[in-house]
């Protein structure tokens, strides 16, 4: 059986802005759940960052599950 569609990096290329995106986010809403018990809330430029050092395997995971989703597709298209 040859593999339609996209790779996973493709996959996970075209989704990194998104990725990268909701990682910052989600790192600047943990910084403010933190500032609770005194700790300090992240700029926007640490947030930024740290959500483009997180987004990488957190993409690479989801474009992963979604070729799988794509493989499990097309395996019950042909049957």
């Amino acid at each position: 059986m040859k593999r339609q569609g996209w790779s996973a990096a493709q996959i996970a290329f075209a989704l990194y802005p998104l990725g990268a995106g909701a990682a910052a986010v989600n790192v600047f809403f943990a910084s403010l759940i933190f500032s609770w018990v005194g700790g300090p809330i992240a700029t926007t430029a640490w947030s930024i960052g740290l959500g483009c050092l997180i987004g990488v395997p957190a993409t690479w995971y989801f474009a992963l599950h979604i070729r799988r989703l794509m493989d499990v597709a097309e395996e019950r298209q042909q049957t």
